[in-house]
């Protein structure tokens, strides 16, 4: 996993342009590292997508209406405000139908201002006559604009084609620093969670020192830091991140940025600490940041905070289990660590958890004992057609193709056939068998 984090490109534009129906076009039309990807269902507010081997944070941002004096245009403002802050590159979309609006040339004139590399894409350009009428949009300052269709996905590869080249070509807006001190690197180490669940006094305790700034006011910790440390001999770098935040006030504007620098600091990180707090049910945003690690592909480990302050009975620890299990399926693979950042309760199991996760999500199997386990499994239970269909397939061989995530590749007959559920199915039967607790084991269909 690369020590530096994702580029963020942001589609920015006014309402009813078709910035949603474009994001969701870039984002299917993605190639995909990982078949079968476990998740959950969250906003669309932003997502990983990948183009000829070029991955990204793309962006989707709330349509931009300048000079209004409506509250809701105001807080989405602020949102598009904060995209432009953190995006390395913005796709300015406008409507070739509607031609050419007022408000297109003065958000155009806001992107330039800031400096923000833009590329110009004129959507619902269903046919070629449509075209004719690019032309006027390039008074906007533009050299070039990319006719596309969002929702018949005209165009989109000549889009992504030269967003991946900008990305490439021109420097990162937002600099990240390596995770290192004196020239020295360690394992990367990233405390996610809500605001408040005690990162930053949890950070403090493993440092030795009051390194993060400590409050109980939600949103004390503004910027990821990175602090060194050793455990046992072995060099590891924390990283404490903003809380993410469902909403603040009414402003989830700050919930949208924080989003982003999680997501940052979760790129460049070996291995993903999930704070909960152990007085407060697990909420949507514990899923929405634990599906960020899933699909980030770092180690993850479960850190239940604030321990001394329940009542407990002898039941409480299995009940806080089950209850992780149930609402955060996708990390039934977490280890669990229930600790007091105030009391030092277990806390020295943390660390101890993530080198052993680290080390999981690093392991290589070799290809003979992926195979005896895929036999057995396929033994036990032959494979199934995606919508049961009758045609048989075939299952030929597994070998293992990149660690950290651990990947194993299937070759079959038609992995377009091969039903998700029995992907999940082999994923089990190889969990069962090799000590992959805590890493993101992945399966990729390949057709032999």
């Amino acid at each position: 996993m690369s020590a530096m984090s994702l580029p963020v490109v942001a589609i920015i534009g006014r309402p009813n342009v078709g910035k949603s129906t474009l994001f969701n076009r870039l984002i299917g039309t993605r190639l995909a590292v990982v078949d079968n990807l476990p998740g959950i269902t969250r906003d669309r507010l932003s997502r990983r997508a990948e183009w000829t081997g070029t991955e990204f944070h793309l962006v989707d941002t709330g349509g931009w209406v300048p000079d209004s004096d409506e509250a809701m245009d105001g807080r989405i403002l602020q949102q598009v405000l904060h995209a432009m802050g953190v995006c390395d590159l913005a796709i300015l979309l406008v409507d070739a139908r509607q031609g050419l609006h007022p408000h297109d040339q003065t958000i155009a004139r806001e992107l330039f201002r800031e400096g923000i590399p833009v590329l110009l894409a004129a959507n619902k350009v269903d046919h070629a006559k449509l075209e004719e009428d690019i032309p006027e949009f390039l008074s906007l300052g533009f050299e070039k604009a990319y006719p596309v269709s969002a929702a018949e996905g005209r165009g989109v590869g000549d889009l992504l084609d030269e967003v991946v080249s900008r990305l490439k070509d021109q420097p990162r807006r937002i600099k990240n620093p390596r995770a290192s001190v004196g020239g020295e690197e360690g394992i990367r180490v990233a405390l996610v969670g809500r605001p408040n669940v005690g990162k930053s006094s949890l950070t403090n305790l493993l440092l030795g020192e009051d390194r993060m700034i400590v409050d109980d006011k939600p949103g004390t910790t503004r910027d990821a830091i990175d602090a060194p440390f050793k455990f046992h001999g072995q060099n590891l770098v924390l990283v404490d991140t903003a809380g993410i935040r469902r909403k603040l006030g009414h402003h989830p504007d700050f919930e949208f940025y924080a989003t982003l620098r999680a997501m940052r600091a979760i790129d460049r990180s070996d291995v993903a600490v999930l704070v909960l707090d152990a007085t407060q049910p697990i909420h949507k945003q514990d899923a929405r940041i634990g599906s960020l690690i899933v699909e980030a592909g770092a180690a993850v480990v479960i850190a239940v905070n604030k321990w001394d302050l329940l009542d407990k009975t002898e039941g409480t620890m299995g009940e806080w289990v089950r209850r992780i299990r149930d609402d955060l399926p996708f990390l039934s693979h977490a280890p669990l660590v229930f600790i007091s950042a105030v009391t030092s309760q277990r806390i020295h199991k943390l660390p101890e958890e993530i080198l052993r996760v680290h080390e999981n999500n690093s392991r290589e199997i070799p290809t003979p004992r992926w195979n005896e386990v895929l036999a057995k499994a396929i033994e036990h239970n032959p494979p199934k057609s995606r919508g049961g269909g009758q045609r048989p397939i075939k299952i030929y061989y597994a070998n293992q193709i990149k660690s950290a995530p651990p990947t194993v590749a299937i070759w079959v007959s038609d992995p377009r056939r091969l039903a998700p559920e029995y992907g999940r199915y082999l994923l089990n039967r190889f969990r069962e068998n090799f000590d992959f607790e805590g890493a993101q084991l992945r399966l990729a269909l390949r057709k032999s």
